[in-house]
């Protein structure tokens, strides 16, 4: 795709050289029969450098490529118009770029929205008196959460105030799906003020892709999908949304075991392999069951839970295929997620973590 664009950029400008070229005598342009004045010549060099200068900005991923190339299109279209009878298919390549460039702005707002958010979740961290954890603290929890804490490696480790989690990931949009779709993720997740921020891009086919936005922020959720950044799939919150993106939250502190100590999650033992975690932040209440083996791994977390903002809950299930250690911390890094449905169960998302960095600074 990044190619395909390039061409068209140089190609289109290249072109609008030869007008440039027939004002002032420079090649015979047998294309253009209508006369160029010179001022009009420069008109079509000034076109065709801010092509290349776009092309130029887009190879350096300088995401303010799309202006120069907006006003070059609008540029050639003046140009196409006055020269209608030999560069009226000049209007094709342009529609084209245009449409390149639109979704390319609509994607760099989107990355902008995203960019803010996050930078707002930081501006709570506190790293300092940073704490260790200690076997002491484990006591009032029920034995199989104590042992998991203990399998994980997390004693005598700080206390994890937030995360940065990169992922590579598998989804299918709806249960009938066959084919998975491959996609990569990142996550930022906040313990001491509970939050995240979990982006997706997602890879259809050519020229279709998805961009994803989950968060919880404040005891709400949110959760943001587009198409090709610009149409709108799903843009849903609410208190079906909220409770939801709480479990999920309450799920994922199996990355981040020192969580489990947290004064806004209460524990009930089930028995001698499972227990309830009960979650209350800002209003937002939500509960789930995590399972644990012999030997103290976690490997099964289940909770009813909202299917975005349906009317009804239904059990989401995670469960484990894979362990990893990240800075000494013995974690699940190849999950699958299942909703158990009316008409079956669908696994609709298998996540593998790539890297998972503690106590980390915001990062580019």
């Amino acid at each position: 795709m990044k190619i395909i664009v390039i061409l068209v950029l140089l190609i289109h400008g290249a072109i609008h050289l030869l007008g440039f070229f027939k004002a002032f005598g420079w090649a015979e342009v047998t294309q253009l029969t209508a006369d160029i004045s010179k001022p009009l010549g420069l008109v079509w060099l000034l076109a065709a450098l801010l092509f290349f200068l776009s092309v130029i900005l887009y190879l350096l991923n300088l995401e303010w490529w799309v202006f120069p190339a907006a006003v070059a299109v609008l540029v050639s279209v003046f140009l196409v118009i006055s020269s209608w009878a030999d560069a009226k298919y000049g209007m094709v390549p342009n529609f084209i770029i245009l449409a390149i460039v639109v979704v390319a702005f609509c994607s760099w707002r989107m990355d902008k929205k995203i960019s803010s958010e996050t930078s707002q979740l930081f501006s709570t961290l506190d790293f300092s008196g940073q704490e260790l954890v200690s076997e002491e603290e484990l006591h009032h929890l029920p034995d199989p959460v104590s042992r998991w804490l203990k399998t994980t490696g997390i004693i005598g480790k700080p206390k994890i105030k937030n995360g940065r989690v990169k992922q590579k990931v598998l989804m299918k949009m709806k249960p009938e799906q066959k084919k998975w779709y491959p996609a990569e993720a990142l996550q930022y997740t906040f313990m001491e003020a509970p939050a995240f921020i979990w982006t997706v891009d997602l890879s259809m086919m050519p020229l279709v892709h998805i961009k994803g936005r989950d968060m919880f922020k404040d005891g709400k959720g949110e959760m943001l999908i587009k198409l090709n950044s610009l149409v709108s799939i799903v843009n849903e919150k609410g208190d079906k949304m909220d409770e939801g993106t709480l479990q999920r939250f309450l799920g994922e502190l199996v990355w981040f075991p020192s969580l489990a100590l947290s004064p806004y999650i209460q524990w009930k033992i089930l028995d001698d392999y499972s227990a309830e975690a009960i979650m209350t932040y800002k209003g937002t209440s939500g509960s789930g069951k995590f399972y644990f083996d012999e030997a103290g791994n976690f490997v099964k977390f289940s909770a009813m839970r909202y299917k975005g903002n349906h009317a009804r809950k239904y059990p989401w299930v995670l469960t484990v295929d894979a362990y990893s250690t990240f800075e000494g911390i013995k974690v699940p890094s190849h999950l699958k997620a299942t909703w158990q449905l009316e008409e079956g169960p669908w696994t609709w998302l298998d996540l593998e973590l790539l890297d998972i960095q503690y106590n980390t600074a915001l990062t580019d």
